[in-house]
């Protein structure tokens, strides 16, 4: 009965959401200076982008497929981190669960192979594993102007890492005359969360500034019984290691010499502890299981920067430029604990600790120059330097395995899994944008990179290594031609890299998911893709639509391949080159402004992933297809909004499972959700209280995000959160 009430709720939800097919975000729209009501709720359906092109510009002539989340739609739907709202946008998925550890897929790439700035600044670690990128929770949703996301390579303008696409979050935007602020208080029913914000910002005399303070703490949450493949929960479970404990602050201050020319400084800090991967009890649904156990009891993260802009400066070479220095660091703990029964009396059980420290040193100088007046020269210089410390701990203890030894027998090790090593990018690059006619834009530029990764003297670490060197040309050409009144045609195509991170080519010990032990391979090189996507786009004041067609093959593609070998229990694995990976699908998009109040949209996503070399080798890692749909109110006068949103992920078949209690295919899930806005204006005080409800996964169902699946860590069950903000 219970398998049939789940298929009736998928099959209605795909029934309404499929002929939708629309993806909209409500966004506030751009108002006359002096008119920037932060309640004035309007459908913007073609916002401004600066990522994909380093020029703002509106989506409709942006000649890239891009994303954008305003600040309006993070205010209202108070999600955890931006990463929630990923999953109702096209060619975007979620990993990671929790509070903090959600991070972004695109096109079915992750980790490395996504490129995570602020500002256009790099954020990613070269200390993570391949598997993970940078967390976006270092940045509080509260001081995000908004977020822009590339989906698709961007190596030209950004260098290494951005081979699948690109994340900006923009915290540093124009700001109203005066004080302004916001006072944001946040509840989750599911993790017992609470979360206090302090936003402040501002503008007088040229003097400006932004003030972001932020805590939460959430516990533990529970999954709802249910099934999920072969697996069955038969009550509600907790999936330990997802709460968390963090801080976020941040500080920027500017001053304005001219109305063309600004100087600012900037600091911000994020406190992480107890965060952890997620775990749920093998007893629960497969007692043979290994217990994995995968814990962050601390992560430090620290930014200072120093930024400079100038417009029309009417040089021979420079009419803008844009100069940002800045230094990070970022330090965490990581800990690895397996245990796995080997038989009666027997067990063997595992425990590694890991402390990374990581520093980065960075510039980036980026110029502008009209050389005529259909002709936009962008260029510039990049450059960082992370220089990696890092300690280990690694203890063994066999219980009952060796014959006639009654006592455990334990096993230390203090050998680092990664050496000390420093790793520096420099990268130059340069843009031109022309103007054919009136109706045919065309972008083409290219990047000269050049990466070296070296290992330093380590305590405890004898071996030899050998260093990373690597030279990269790469280059893009992107158009996009009117072909009738509202109707444009976009062609990309270009090339990608991303070099070999210092764990790719110097960790070996076991592996974050538990899934196995690394070996190191110092013989990497550099994997390069060659993509390409065409689409098209119709934008009115009412509607907006777009489909795509992408094909991305990655050469040299770094892949964790098997050798062979046994490690304790554990199999042996290693990074390799492989010769293709081959990454296509379509998204396709549409968004109307119905009137009255009235808006809808959706979208749909299909992903194709293939090792062309070994068609029999799948190498999915995210959902094959996936439909989301939304429908909203917005009362006339902005008193209150109403939405209804949902998404349905189809079976994915081209994924490796192993002997995960899921079975043979990860199984479609649905999940619908629905959310209410309230604004009280007081006139007599100046402020306007807001009062936000969600009610998430409606139908309290147990699903996990395709890549939680393997290592099973599903998402919570039904959910309230709770929102009240005060703001002036």
């Amino acid at each position: 009965m219970a398998t049939t009430s789940r298929t009736l709720r998928r099959t209605a939800a795909v029934l309404v959401l499929a002929p939708l097919a629309l993806s909209f975000q409500p966004v506030a729209a751009q108002q006359p200076e002096g008119e920037n009501s932060p309640d004035t709720l309007v459908y913007t359906l073609d916002p401004l982008t600066v990522t994909a092109t380093r020029t703002a510009r509106p989506v409709s002539q942006t000649p890239m497929p891009v994303s954008v989340i305003n600040s309006r739609v993070l205010q209202q739907i108070a999600p955890n981190t931006i990463t929630e709202l990923f999953k109702g946008l096209p060619g975007l998925d979620v990993t990671g669960t929790g509070a903090n550890q959600g991070r972004p897929m695109i096109r079915g790439q992750r980790g490395q192979r996504i490129l995570l700035l602020q500002n256009g600044i790099r954020l990613n670690n070269s200390r993570r594993q391949q598997d993970f990128g940078e967390l976006p929770a270092l940045i509080d949703i509260s001081g995000v102007e908004r977020v822009e996301v590339v989906r698709g390579p961007a190596s030209v303008l950004y260098g290494t890492d951005a081979i699948g696409g690109v994340i900006n979050i923009i915290t540093d935007g124009d700001r109203d005359p005066g004080i302004h602020g916001r006072l944001n208080y946040r509840y989750g029913q599911a993790q017992d969360q609470h979360k206090g914000t302090l936003n402040l910002s501002g503008e007088k005399g040229g003097v400006e500034f932004d003030f972001v303070a932020a805590i939460r703490n959430a516990d533990t949450y529970s999954a709802p019984a249910g099934s999920f493949g072969d697996l069955e929960l038969t009550e509600k479970t907790p999936v330990s290691l997802t709460g968390v404990e963090d801080k976020n602050f941040s500080l920027l201050l500017g001053y304005r010499f001219t109305p063309r020319s600004r100087i600012a400084i900037g600091f911000e800090r994020y406190d992480a502890d107890d965060g952890g991967f997620g775990f749920v009890d093998p007893a629960a649904y497969s007692p043979r299981t290994p217990e994995i156990r995968i814990t962050y009891p601390f992560q430090e993260f620290r930014k200072f920067s120093l930024n400079y802009r100038v417009q029309e400066l009417d040089y021979a070479f420079v009419d803008q430029m844009d100069v940002t220095v800045y230094r990070q660091s970022n330090k965490r703990r990581l800990d690895f604990d397996f245990f796995v029964a080997a038989g009666p009396g027997a067990s063997i059980e595992q425990h590694t600790e890991n402390v990374s420290d990581l520093s980065t040193l960075g510039l980036r100088l980026e110029a502008k120059k009209l050389l005529a007046e259909p002709v936009l020269l962008t260029y510039g210089i990049d450059f960082f330097e992370d220089d990696s410390e890092n300690t280990d701990f690694f203890m063994e203890t066999l219980t009952g395995i060796v014959p006639n030894v009654p006592v455990p027998i334990v096993t230390e090790d203090d050998s680092p899994n990664v050496p000390n090593a420093k790793y520096r990018s420099l990268g130059l690059f340069a843009q031109g944008e022309f103007e054919i006619t009136g109706k045919t834009r065309i972008i083409a530029g290219g990047r000269y990179q050049r990466i070296r990764g070296e290992s330093q003297p380590t305590e405890n670490f004898t071996e030899e290594l050998g260093d990373l060197e690597d030279e990269t040309l790469v280059g893009s050409l992107n158009v996009l031609q009117e072909i009738a009144p509202n109707l444009t045609a976009i062609g990309t195509l270009g090339r990608a890299f991303r070099a070999p991170n210092l764990v790719e080519m110097f960790f070996e010990g076991p592996t974050p998911e538990g899934s196995g032990f690394q070996a190191r391979n110092t013989d990497l090189v550099a994997e390069t893709s060659l993509n390409f996507d065409l689409g098209l786009r119709y934008q009115t004041h009412r509607v907006s639509a777009e489909a795509f067609y992408f094909h991305n093959k990655i050469s040299n593609g770094i892949r964790i391949a098997p050798t062979g070998e046994v490690v304790g229990e554990l199999p042996v694995f290693t990074n390799v080159n492989v010769g293709e990976l081959l990454f296509k699908g379509w998204e396709m998009a549409l968004g109307t402004d119905l009137g009255q109040g009235f808006g809808l949209g959706g979208s749909y996503t299909h992903v194709d992933t293939e090792d062309v070399l070994e068609p029999n080798n799948p190498i999915g890692e995210s959902f094959s297809s996936k439909y989301t749909g939304w429908v909203r109110y917005d009362h006339p006068e902005n008193r209150f909004w109403l939405q209804l949103d949902g998404r349905h992920q189809g079976d994915q078949k081209e994924v490796q499972l192993g002997r995960s209690p899921i079975g043979e295919l990860l199984p479609a899930f649905t999940v619908l959700n629905a959310r209410l806005g309230v604004s009280i204006p007081n006139a007599a005080t100046g402020l306007t209280y807001r009062l936000g409800l969600s009610l998430e996964n409606l139908t309290d169902e147990l699903y996990a995000e395709f890549a939680n699946a393997a290592f099973f860590r599903p998402e919570p069950g039904r959910n309230l959160t709770l929102t009240v903000e005060a703001v002036f």
